[in-house]
């Protein structure tokens, strides 16, 4: 006898076994494989929908992102234009205030010249003709005060009033 040949009560003593191992696989332990990797296929679509589902909803919310900033950016575009117009609006008001208080500043600046110039005139009359009085009454010897107030120094100033506005014409 062979030693690597085995009898026949060793081989279906093999087959047997084998057998009895290949039912409890297929009745027990397959089953549990199985089911474990149903569970793991079960769990790794459900992953996969949810992953779809939450890429979804990303894209989503990333379209709904960018609408606002759209329209942020757009408000944002208005609110400047606005604050542009009214600026310029603001300064024309208040280039057109400014110009009506020069204007009225420069009346009441050119009455208020007018005012002092008859002021400082009547005073410089009455100066002259104190100081002409006084002169003419040294170089008389005597005292003129009652001249003062005679038609000479009425004419004398309108003659000189004639004279400067021929002057300034």
């Amino acid at each position: 006898m062979d030693i690597l040949i085995p009898g026949l009560a060793p081989t279906v003593v093999g087959v047997v076994s084998f057998a009895v191992v290949f039912v409890c696989m297929t009745k027990v332990l397959l089953p549990r494989i199985n089911k474990v990797l149903g569970e793991r296929r079960d769990a790794i679509e459900g992953q996969m929908e949810c992953a779809e589902q939450l890429a979804a909803e990303a894209g989503e919310v990333v379209a709904k992102y960018r609408e606002e900033l759209a329209e942020a950016r757009h408000e944002a575009a208005r609110l400047r234009q606005e604050a542009l117009e009214q600026g310029t609006q603001l300064i024309a008001e208040l280039r057109a205030e400014g110009l009506r208080e020069r204007e009225a500043m420069i009346v009441e600046a050119q009455a208020r010249l007018g005012a002092d110039r008859v002021i400082a005139e009547t005073e410089l009359r009455g100066d002259v003709v104190s100081l002409a009085t006084e002169l003419a009454g040294r170089v008389v010897g005597e005292t003129l005060e009652g001249v003062a107030n005679s038609e000479i120094v009425d004419r004398f100033f309108s003659d000189l009033d004639a004279r400067s506005a021929a002057g300034l014409q």
